[in-house]
């Protein structure tokens, strides 16, 4: 007996590790996703974008990732994993569909789509990630900067950059392979608010990612890693840091402003900038969600390990630091999908919609 319908919203990893977990524990799945293919925003990174953790601890359950297992997979490997994981899913995968609003319907929910067509279903799930909410934080002076900012979710590869000045912004692991690649082509400078953490690609001869699976680190949840670790670090081989070291690119502290021809360094000298790249981080996508008052001020969602907190039936899935510090990665987001299901699977429910 099916436990009725459930509504996935965003077909990337997280929307198809929600229906799997969904599928499995006796609902019916339809994800709705927005763009033309089930792959979520992975065909819209840069070019360049390799994974940081191997094929082995990159995969599904019951779905292994092609190739080398300990090999490193790039974009477009990606996306045709996830191309062919939701091939073999066996659930309603509605592409093209973009939702434009959600409303209750009694105890169930009413998901209204940009076409103008709609459905009903017993409970939802938001995993539209946040690709479509690129963070620029606001500094003084931006408008008039004749130069070019962009944030790296615009970014594909450093070619037209070619003999420019460029500054990055950002200490993570974008910012820096990003800075790393542009300096090849470009003058090149990281402009960090703190500075930048390393961590080691192997270590003893073992992937950080057995090491993290052996320890159960990559289970912590936020609040004790906090305590542990600060920062995000940049995981990669010795070439980063060395690069940094080298000044290719170089490392300043962080800008104070924009001026029309370039920016302001925090010891007041202005230099000319051709242009500047954000990597800087999203924030949740949920519009849709507005009129369900479930989100803050901020526009994120209120929850608990990615269960609403005042709407009962509703899930997020795909947050940084949603349960653990894995939450929104490849070889995270199917742990929080089980808790989500299973948390929603146990929440008194109205009728089962038809």
């Amino acid at each position: 007996m099916s436990r009725g319908r459930l509504i996935v919203v965003g077909g990337g990893q997280s929307g198809l590790a929600a229906a799997r977990a969904g599928r499995d524990m006796g609902w019916e799945p339809v994800v709705l996703e927005a763009g033309p293919e089930p792959v979520g925003s992975w065909p819209r990174y840069y070019d360049s974008l390799r994974l940081f953790s191997p094929r082995r601890y990159s995969a599904f359950p019951g779905h292994p990732f092609p190739g080398d297992p300990n090999g490193y997979p790039g974009r477009d490997e990606v996306v045709e994993y996830l191309r062919g994981y939701a091939d073999r899913l066996g659930v309603e995968v509605r592409t093209n569909a973009r939702v434009i609003d959600v409303a209750t319907d009694g105890p169930a929910f009413a998901v209204e789509l940009v076409d103008g067509s709609s459905l009903v279903g017993d409970a939802l799930i938001a995993a539209s990630g946040s690709f479509g909410d690129p963070h620029v934080p606001t500094i003084p002076g931006r408008e008039a900067f004749e130069g070019r900012v962009l944030h790296v979710a615009d970014y594909r590869s450093p070619e037209e950059f070619a003999d420019q000045r460029v500054v990055v912004v950002g200490a993570g692991n974008s910012a820096v392979q990003v800075a790393h690649e542009l300096a090849e082509h470009a003058e090149t400078s990281l402009a960090v608010r703190d500075r930048v953490r390393f961590a080691p690609q192997v270590i003893a001869g073992r992937d950080l990612h057995w090491w993290l699976r052996l320890t159960r680190a990559d289970f912590l949840p936020p609040t004790v890693l906090g305590k542990l670790v600060t920062g995000t670090p940049v995981i990669g081989t010795d070439k980063y840091k060395r690069a940094l070291e080298a000044g290719r690119p170089d490392q300043r502290p962080m800008f104070t402003a924009f001026s029309p021809d370039g920016v302001v360094w925090p010891d007041g000298s202005r230099e000319e900038v051709d242009s500047v790249v954000f990597a800087t981080g999203y924030r949740p996508h949920l519009p849709y969600l507005r009129s369900l008052g479930v989100l803050d001020r901020a526009a994120a969602p209120r929850h608990d390990r990615g269960v609403a907190t005042s709407l009962p039936g509703l899930g997020f899935l795909g947050l940084e630091f949603q349960r653990s510090f894995s939450s929104n990665t490849l070889r995270g987001v199917h742990r929080d999908a089980r808790y989500v299901v299973d948390a929603l699977t146990r929440q008194p429910r109205g009728v089962t919609v038809a």
